[in-house]
């Protein structure tokens, strides 16, 4: 195996690697263990675990770790931007086709199917994150129904609340520019609510770097924390326009946690994009390639075990709130209730549909019901 064949590889999934965290990661344990031989089981569940445990999207940090076990900081760094280049070029573009078309019904009809059948998929999704991480642990069952409900009233997710989940776990179980900017051409900086400014710009960096940071698992653990912030605070997108947001990501390939680029696209045009996808992805890319050397002789330690699963028992409570938060805008009427209850029954009982394939299904559901 040489690192262009792995690069290649992860190119390659990244336009076609469809369903989510969950799904990546089987298909590399498929296609890179047991079908091309190119890393061993151990090394795989190694970079497994590690991805588990640091915060940031599965799917992504689990890519980097092979690219360093293959090739060092070099390989890590080849195999990320691979693996999330395909889904944020095609965000680009349904994006720029996004704020072309705005008005136009059919759009809005389409994004009436999809917005319902995401629902369906993100309930699935939280389920089946809840049998993975929670099994019969009690207390992370308490932390998850804490999490949930808080989620799913007070529409917002406070990080802080995951970190207090990951120390009560670790405790109760016995642990211890503008220049340049001016240089650019309008284009760059056009969102759907016009040109954008580099504070703002600056902001969405920040912003984004401190989602990345702090949201642990699957891609979508990482929409309640955003609709808390870009919509209720800081009022960048409607509610309708979020939903449509979570709706692309579910269409495009790779990385489920690409929405941000398409939220950065309409706050600020393509230069927003890319700062919240290098933004998002900057943290997950370090948080592998520091600690891979050496955090292998403490993973397994009770208390760092402990802490990760009140985290990620939060985590998954926080999924499982935001679909109801979600929920709440997408399911308007009995038409988008059906689309959702559909998608949801297909999901969970049957398996040799693709995901992709239900969005696309909804989407003509939406065209023939609007």
């Amino acid at each position: 195996m040489t690192l262009s064949s792995l690069v290649a590889y992860f190119l390659r999934l990244g336009f076609t690697g469809f369903g989510g965290p969950i799904a990546l990661a089987g298909a590399m344990e498929r296609d890179l263990v047991e079908q091309r031989q190119w890393f061993t089981s151990e090394q795989y569940l190694r970079g497994l675990a590690l991805a588990q445990l640091a915060p940031g999207p599965l799917a992504a940090q689990l890519a980097i770790y092979l690219g360093w076990a293959r090739a060092g900081i070099l390989g890590a760094t080849l195999v990320g931007i691979a693996f999330v280049l395909p889904s944020f070029l095609i965000v680009l573009v349904l994006s720029a086709l996004y704020i072309r078309f705005h008005g136009l019904a059919w759009m809005q009809a389409v994004f009436y199917g999809v917005g319902a059948a995401v629902i369906g998929i993100i309930a699935r999704s939280a389920i089946k994150l809840t049998r993975m991480t929670l099994k019969r642990d009690v207390m992370l069952w308490i932390v998850f129904s804490i999490v949930a409900i808080f989620t799913a009233v007070t529409e917002q997710e406070i990080v802080w609340l995951f970190l207090l989940s990951g120390a009560a776990v670790f405790l109760l179980r016995g642990g211890a520019p503008s220049a340049a900017a001016a240089m650019l051409t309008p284009w760059l900086l056009t969102g759907i609510r016009g040109i954008a400014d580099w504070p703002l710009v600056w902001r969405i960096f920040l912003f984004f770097a401190e989602a990345g940071a702090f949201v642990f698992g699957s891609g979508l653990a990482i929409v309640p924390f955003l609709y808390g912030s870009v919509v209720e605070h800081y009022h960048w997108l409607t509610q309708r326009e979020f939903v449509d947001a979570v709706a692309v990501a579910m269409i495009t390939p790779g990385p489920v946690v690409i929405t941000v680029a398409f939220i950065g696209y309409l706050v600020a045009g393509p230069l927003g994009a890319t700062a919240a996808a290098i933004a998002v992805f900057l943290p997950c890319y370090l948080f592998v390639i520091i600690p891979a050397p050496y955090y292998e002789r403490y993973a397994a330690r009770k208390g760092i075990a402990d802490f990760v699963a009140g985290v990620t028992a939060a985590a998954v409570g926080a999924i499982a709130g935001s679909a109801v938060v979600l929920g709440r805008r997408a399911i308007s009427d009995w038409q988008t209730a059906a689309i959702c209850v559909a998608t949801f029954v297909l999901v969970m009982w049957t398996k040799k549909i693709p995901e992709p394939v239900l969005i696309a299904a909804a989407a003509v559901a939406g065209l023939l019901l609007r």
